[in-house]
């Protein structure tokens, strides 16, 4: 616990304010600077990045990418909780070391149902087992071993997989190394985990182990598997959701809605705390000191700091609430640094805003904007009709867009009725089509290291060591003319 004050210095200041004052480089590559950070005491990430739980920036897509890349992707709530469970579930399938649970046909279904069952998972290739919910292997059946023709559909799985005796097969316990190795000799590109019995204990597949060979980084469980967050709110179906979000994976739960520090996240978070208590907990949003002591107390792992810095919240233009977002991050630590973890949400224009929101006390950076646009971020690509440039729609998750896109499933006319009386404080602009968020994620990366050499250190951790218990004596808050010179190109 810090329980510092505030320097009059930070009131009033964000980002544009500061600029920091270069130190002796100590590294010989940038390129080998870590900038690893915690998301929370049981979660690492290699890359300090958080996509933002909103429908316009995290699906399926950008979750799988963020966590390939070091980060981590938060799945929104906006959408019914089996549609968000079986994104998180896919997103934990995707890329894993042993697939623990693999999808499995009874040797009884037909072409037709198997090629259904294929496109609606998104795999390709399927365990056969020898009746339903049986368990035990009879064969596997790939893409390639089903018949173009719709005239097959009809016939049975069983003459077109691989039997039994003609797999190559692994023990439960096998190691990655020994598995790989089986696969290449046998050019094969499954491999079955089985016990005397046939009985079925997970699958590694060749592609998987090979992508998570070249990225070292990326970020996963105990188990190999992808990580995955998700967020649930706080009222109505919200443990219905963390309960549904747990079973299929989520590493995760993010509990937050636009004011956090409220008599509401008071009464849910000690309840979601107690029934998950083996899940990180990120409540949010606050953007106070008050309101990060209200977080730990109320028991979450990390406390997400910000209300209306975000470009699609208006939240500051229609009712004047909120704090300049580099002042509520060094609120937060001078309040909560240490008890648990920060995660600084909104604001960011440029690259070193992050870093300075990393060394004034965030140990993460939540971004909503910055990734919008991308093809990983949900929503089709358009043309304006007048320049024929290439846009996509980035919304804040109170825009009326949102709000009545969330309740388009649902059956609850009072909730949609309330929906449409209250005024929104989200705004829903075009944002330019951006490529890949890979890209991004690079070229912040490339810059945070480049940060983290000026600090004169070999790591952000090292340099969070020196600077975030007193970044007055390394920042030079700026005059209007300084600000000019620096930021305006």
């Amino acid at each position: 616990m810090n329980n510092q004050l505030l320097d009059p210095v930070w009131v009033g200041k964000t980002f544009d304010d500061f600029l920091f004052r270069p130190q002796k480089g100590a590294s010989s590559s940038r390129a080998g600077i870590s900038l690893a950070s915690r998301l929370s005491t049981s979660v690492g990430l290699e890359l300090p990045i958080v996509s933002s739980n909103m429908d316009s920036v995290t699906g399926r897509d950008m979750a799988k990418t963020m966590a390939l890349e070091g980060g981590l992707g938060v799945v929104h709530r906006g959408q019914p909780i089996s549609r968000q469970a079986e994104t998180v579930a896919r997103v934990k399938r995707s890329h894993s070391a042993v697939i623990e649970h693999p999808l499995c046909l009874p040797a009884q279904a037909t072409i037709g149902e198997a090629r259904a069952f294929a496109q609606r998972h998104s795999i390709n290739g399927i365990l056969i087992e020898t009746a339903p919910a049986s368990g035990v292997l009879a064969g596997v059946l790939t893409r390639r071993d089903i018949p173009w023709q719709q005239s097959a559909d009809i016939q049975g799985v069983v003459q077109f997989m691989t039997p039994f005796d003609r797999l190559k097969t692994g023990a439960p316990d096998i190691a990655t190394d020994e598995a790989e190795r089986i696969m290449f000799d046998g050019r094969i590109e499954r491999l079955p985990l089985i016990d005397g019995q046939r009985r079925i204990h997970g699958l590694i597949t060749r592609k998987d182990v090979r992508f998570l060979r070249e990225r070292p980084f990326a970020s996963k469980d105990a188990k190999g598997r992808l990580l995955a967050a998700a967020a649930i709110g706080c009222t109505g179906d919200y443990l219905e959701r963390a309960e549904e979000l747990v079973q299929v994976g989520a590493d995760c739960l993010f509990i937050d809605i636009a004011h956090g520090h409220s008599q509401v996240m008071e009464k849910a978070i000690p309840i979601v705390r107690e029934r998950f208590a083996e899940v990180p907990l990120v409540g949010g949003n606050v953007a106070t000191a008050a309101g990060a002591t209200f977080m730990r107390d109320v028991g979450v792992d990390a406390v997400k700091v910000g209300v209306g810095p975000g470009r699609g919240c208006r939240t500051r233009l229609e009712t004047a609430a909120g704090v300049p977002q580099l002042q509520a991050v060094r609120e937060a630590w001078c309040a909560v640094g240490g008890d648990i973890t920060i995660m600084a949400d909104g604001g960011v224009r440029y690259d070193k805003d992050i870093f300075l929101a990393l060394i004034c006390g965030a140990d993460t950076v939540m971004l909503g904007s910055a990734l919008s646009g991308t093809d990983e971020a949900p929503g089709r690509v358009i043309e304006d009709p007048a320049s024929h440039s290439k846009k996509k729609i980035y919304r804040g998750m109170t825009s009326p867009e949102a709000v009545l896109g969330s309740l388009y499933d649902s059956d609850d006319g009072e909730a949609v009725d309330a929906a449409l009386a209250t005024p929104p404080e989200g705004q829903e602009i075009q944002v330019p089509y951006r490529g890949s968020v890979i890209d991004i994620l690079n070229r912040i990366r490339g810059h945070l290291r480049s940060a983290v050499s000026y600090a004169g250190e070999n790591s952000l951790t090292a340099a969070r060591a020196a600077i975030v218990p007193d970044p007055l004596k390394y920042l030079i808050a700026l005059s209007e003319p300084a600000r000019r010179e620096s930021y305006q190109r």
